[in-house]
């Protein structure tokens, strides 16, 4: 462990004033939640057992693939018999075998091998796949104890160099377990797609909104074995299960991953240990997810975002949005987490960021460098500006980009001065559909459009009204549409002249049964930013 940076945890989790008894509590939680996150030679702890005995069958959370290569993937799974007894797994390394290939079947494996489930990791494993063909489907499963697991499909990004002529993908956000069925995965895994895109609130840990289905097997999460139930939970859906063996996924975190408008270090409840518990989070989210070993958490930090590229086609860069940002602007007294104000001085502070300086260098330069036909921004929460408050002045919402418009300010005018081909922002967050003109200054009729962004609805958190939404409409000109009404995703397909987005949407979330028609459909024609209806 890096001496300043547990110097540093130290400091902002049991500073030198916190009296004795809390103090020792909090050192003893810190060094709790770093033990869960080193990494352990499952060489040098204990053999691996190889021939198992489980209580019950060990894939009840499925199989998943991600972070797709043109030369790899990543394939996930986590033995867990009791799902929601901590796994009911022994305090033992597993090991798995895992094979890979051309056909559903099996009757063409490519490749097989190994793996070890370690306790320190709740019995999951991510086999990081290289030096696979590009462009390719692939079928792989497990097995351990004499289990096999379900089947999933992935796909490899075509070879950086190759002519790309089309690319479907879809992207999707907030699953609140409690207020719905996760129906639309199922519809997911039925469209024709390269990848998934999910971009955060894969988890709520907190019970709220109106109309429950279902409920949350535990309270509030705030360990790591609080975490990885709540986890499990979701994952035993079995229509989530059918979305992430359909296609691999790209993935990034929002807050409920951890917990309600946290903002890097600070929890809407000013938490004293609130790192201690984004340590346990990001763990559990590592465990869960296919991602690369890189991902991997060192204690309360982890880099997610990275980039992806689908042959001279498209580069999606993934961010990070909650990490690095400044605290939320002019919170309610004694609260962290956001607020609506119409004068708030802080907010408009230049300093303040959303990405954190190293994200955002990585990110104009990436801008920069990138020669893709088509560039997509990948993120959390919408960008385009949203005023609130009808008729004469103005009042925002912290939490989001309108909370840090500095930020937004500087990320547009890096888009519109190195001139990416072609760039898309796609965003989830808010529980609505938007369709957004991007502009340097939103207050500006005459500010010419530099992006355009397509913000999806949530999977089953509900939205606004739809009164709400056309009221907001009517106050912001650059959004081009609305709906808060529906619970879905959104469909995309890129081809070399133009993206057109299909925003689809569930009957209703409240029916396991529900059937799936689309909204709205909106092109973008290469070239020209700003989106039309189709």
């Amino acid at each position: 462990m890096n001496p300043e940076y547990l110097a540093e945890l130290l400091r902002r989790t049991a500073p030198a004033n916190m009296p004795p008894s809390q103090r020792r509590r909090a050192v003893l939680r810190i060094a709790a939640g770093l033990a869960v996150s080193a990494i352990i030679s499952p060489v040098a702890s204990r053999r691996a057992w190889a021939q198992p005995r489980f209580s019950a069958y060990p894939f009840t959370l499925g199989v998943a693939s991600g972070s797709p290569r043109a030369d790899g993937v990543v394939l996930w799974t986590r033995l867990a018999p009791e799902p929601l007894a901590d796994g009911g797994m022994p305090r033992e390394g597993i090991e798995l075998r895992w094979e890979l290939a051309r056909d559903e079947s099996f009757r063409n494996i490519v490749r097989a091998g190994t793996a070890v489930a370690m306790p320190e990791h709740a019995h999951s494993v991510h086999v990081e796949l290289t030096d696979l063909e590009p462009a390719h489907w692939y079928w792989y499963r497990f097995t351990a104890g004499g289990a096999v697991s379900p089947v999933g499909r992935t796909r490899t990004a075509p070879a950086p160099d190759a002519a790309v002529e089309r690319l479907r993908f879809a992207f999707a956000s907030c699953q609140q377990y409690e207020q719905g069925y996760f129906t639309a995965h199922r519809h997911l895994a039925a469209e024709d797609l390269d990848f998934i895109v999910f971009l955060g609130d894969y988890i709520y840990e907190s019970s709220w909104g109106r109309n429950h289905v279902r409920k949350h097997a535990t309270s509030e999460p705030y360990t790591l074995a609080d975490y990885r139930i709540r986890y499990a939970q979701y994952k035993t859906d079995p229509d989530l299960q059918l979305g992430h063996a359909a296609a691999p996924w790209i993935v990034t975190w929002d807050d409920h991953e951890v917990d309600n408008d946290y903002a890097n270090d600070q929890s809407e409840d000013l938490d004293p240990e609130f790192l201690t518990r984004r340590a346990a989070a990001y763990q559990a989210y590592y465990e869960h997810m296919p991602l690369a070993r890189r991902a991997l958490p060192r204690g309360p930090d982890a880099q997610l975002y990275d980039s992806f590229a689908f042959g001279d086609l498209a580069t999606f860069f993934v961010l990070d949005d909650r990490q690095y940002r400044a605290h939320e602007a002019c919170p309610k007294p004694g609260r962290g987490g956001s607020n609506v104000v119409s004068d708030c001085t802080e907010r408009l502070a230049l300093d303040r960021t959303m990405l954190g300086a190293a994200q955002e260098a990585w990110l104009r330069d990436g801008l920069a460098r990138t020669r893709a036909r088509w560039n997509v921004l990948a993120q959390q929460t919408l960008m385009a500006q949203l005023d609130r408050k009808p008729g004469l002045g103005q009042s925002f919402w912290t939490d989001g980009w309108d909370g840090y418009p500095a930020a937004r300010a500087r990320l547009l005018n890096d888009v519109a001065r190195l001139r990416p081909s072609n760039p898309l922002v796609i965003s989830g967050d808010v529980h609505c559909n938007w369709v957004a003109d991007l502009k340097t200054d939103f207050d500006d009729p005459r500010s010419p459009v530099v992006a355009t962004e397509f913000c999806g609805t949530s999977i089953t958190a509900q939205g606004p009204s739809q009164k709400q939404v056309l009221a907001w409409l009517a106050e912001n000109p650059h959004l081009r549409y609305g709906n808060g009404a529906k619970r879905g995703y959104v469909k995309m397909e890129i081809r070399r002249d133009a993206c057109t987005a299909s925003l689809r949407a569930l009957d209703s979330e409240k029916r396991a049964d529900s059937g799936i028609s689309t909204l709205a459909t909106f092109a973008v024609e290469s070239g020209r930013p700003g989106a039309q209806r189709a």
